[in-house]
C-alpha cells in the first residue's frame, strides 16, 4: 500500500494505482474527456491535470501512479484557468451546432462547456473540415466534431481487435480515420459509438430519435447468442428507437454489431410470433399451438426412429442457447434417440 494526501485528505492505495484512480475512490471528481477505466490510460485531453507538491508543472492524473508521500492538489484557481484554456481551444475547432446534435444532453464536451460557463470562444481562426457520409449502413461519422481523445481507436485496438481506425497525419490536419481513408469497413460492432464523449461517432438506426421526449428505458438480455450479455432498450411506446450496455454488467456496456443494431426485427409488422406446421405434405403452412407443434415433432421423430432407425436424424444445435441448453439437447439425441449426429452453427 502506498500512502498520499489528495486535498487534505490522506489515504492509502495500491501500488501502481493512479493519481485519477485514487482521486475517484475518495470520491473527488477530475474532469476528463479521454479516460475510460475499461481502457489504458491515455493523458490526449490534458483535462485531468493536477498539482503535485515539489514536481514544478502540473501532470496528467490518468497517467501519473500514485507514490508514496504524495501531495496532490486537485482544484485550484491555476487549474481551472489552465482546463478552462483547454476547452475553449477544443470549441474553437468544434462546430457550433449544439441544437441539432444528436448527442446534445449526453455530451462531454457540452458539459465542460457549461460546467466552466463558457458562452464565448475567444480563440478565431482557421477550422477543420473532415466531414464525410459513410456508406455503411450502422455508424455516422461527422468527424468535425471530434476532439481526438482517441478512445475509439483505442477500444477498437483493445477491446474488439479490430483496429480498423487510428491516428492519421499530424498537427492541425490531424484526424481519425480507417485505413487509406476509405469508407468506415469493420465488424460494426459499435464500440466506438458507445465510448465517444461527442456527436463525433452516432447510430445512423437512431437518428433524429434519440432525443425524443418519453423513452422509457428497459434493462433485458441479449437474444442473439449464449452470452447473454444485458441490454438497454430506448422506447417510444411500443417501438425500440435504440440499445445501449451499463458499464456495470458482466459484458462490461461492450456489444457485437447484431446487439447493439440488430433490432430492428422487434417492430417488424411480419415477425413470427407463433409456430407454423405444414400438416398436408402439399399443404401450406399454418399457425398452430406450441403443444400441437411440439406433439408434431415428437410424433415425426418416433415415426423416423421406427421405420428408419435413429441414425436418420439429426440434431442442429444452437449458439443462442446456453451451454446447459446445448447439453441436454445432445444428451437428449445420444441417450433417447440414440444417434451421435450431432452438430452445431459455430463455425466459418
Amino acid at each position: 500500500m502506498i500512502s498520499l494526501t489528495i486535498n487534505s485528505i490522506e489515504t492509502e492505495v495500491h501500488d501502481g494505482t493512479t493519481l485519477l484512480e485514487a482521486a475517484h475512490e475518495l470520491e473527488i471528481e477530475i474532469p476528463t474527456l479521454c479516460h475510460d477505466d475499461r481502457l489504458k490510460p491515455f493523458g490526449a485531453c490534458r483535462l485531468c491535470i493536477v498539482e503535485v507538491e515539489g514536481v514544478p508543472r502540473p501532470v496528467t492524473a490518468c497517467t501519473t501512479p500514485a507514490a508514496e508521500g504524495m501531495v496532490v492538489n486537485t482544484e485550484s484557481d491555476h487549474l481551472y484557468r489552465l482546463r478552462r484554456t483547454i476547452v475553449e481551444l477544443l470549441l474553437s475547432d468544434h462546430p457550433n451546432d449544439c441544437m441539432v446534435c444528436a448527442r446534445a444532453g449526453d455530451c462531454t464536451l457540452q458539459e465542460l462547456a457549461y460546467f466552466y460557463k463558457l458562452r464565448e470562444n475567444r480563440f478565431h481562426g482557421e477550422m477543420r473540415d473532415h466531414d464525410r457520409i459513410d456508406e455503411n449502413p450502422f455508424i455516422k461519422r461527422e468527424m468535425n466534431k471530434c476532439v481526438l481523445c482517441g478512445l475509439c481507436v483505442r477500444v477498437c485496438d483493445e477491446i474488439q481487435g479490430g483496429g480498423a481506425i487510428d491516428f492519421a497525419y499530424r498537427g492541425f490536419d490531424a484526424k481519425i480515420a480507417p485505413a487509406f481513408e476509405k469508407d468506415l469497413d469493420c465488424e460494426f460492432c459499435g464500440q466506438c459509438v458507445a465510448i465517444c464523449p461527442t456527436g463525433a461517432l452516432t447510430g445512423k438506426a437512431w437518428a433524429g430519435l434519440s432525443r425524443q421526449k418519453n423513452v422509457k428505458y428497459t434493462d433485458t438480455t441479449c437474444p442473439y447468442c449464449g452470452c447473454g450479455c444485458s441490454l438497454t432498450l430506448h422506447t417510444i411506446g411500443d417501438q425500440v428507437i435504440r440499445v445501449s450496455s451499463k458499464k456495470d454488467s458482466h459484458n462490461h456496456g461492450w456489444l457485437c454489431v447484431k446487439g447493439r443494431f440488430g433490432y430492428e426485427f422487434i417492430n417488424r409488422s411480419d415477425r413470427l410470433k407463433t409456430p407454423y406446421v405444414r400438416k398436408r405434405k402439399d399443404g401450406d403452412l399454418e399457425p398452430v399451438s406450441w403443444d400441437e407443434a411440439l406433439d408434431f415433432v415428437v410424433s415425426g421423430l418416433k415415426r423416423i426412429k421406427e421405420e428408419h432407425g435413429p441414425d436418420a436424424i439429426g440434431g442442429l444445435s444452437s449458439a443462442r442457447c446456453t451451454n446447459e441448453e446445448n447439453y441436454i439437447f445432445q444428451k437428449f439425441f445420444r441417450t433417447l434417440i440414440g444417434t451421435n449426429n450431432i452438430d452445431h452453427c459455430a463455425r466459418y
